[in-house]
């Protein structure tokens, strides 16, 4: 009985295994400009925020200010517009 304590032990020690995380959505490259129009808007790159609300975006849009929490599901045909601390756009893109 002794010698099968043991490897019980040591079975209960092992790591479990992990599954696979989630993939990551892919990134909608600059040569590919996306559904959303964002390659249309790179020139608000920089901008003041408040320069959005001069823009007509007709579809899904979402502003994105430091340590705002989103969700990670893709959409083609969403525009995202990344808001630094300084409240300029720092960056936009499908997604």
């Amino acid at each position: 009985m002794r010698y099968l304590i043991l490897p019980l032990l040591l079975a209960a020690c092992a790591p479990l295994a992990q599954p696979p995380g989630p993939t990551p959505p892919p990134a909608s490259s600059p040569a590919d400009p996306g559904r959303c129009g964002a390659a249309e808007r790179q020139r608000l790159l920089g901008a003041p925020v408040t320069a959005l609300e001069r823009e007509l975006i007709l579809g899904q849009v979402r502003v994105i200010r430091p340590d705002d929490l989103v969700t990670m599901d893709f959409r083609e045909d969403r525009i995202n517009f990344e808001i630094d601390a300084s409240e300029r756009i720092a960056r936009i893109y499908c997604g």
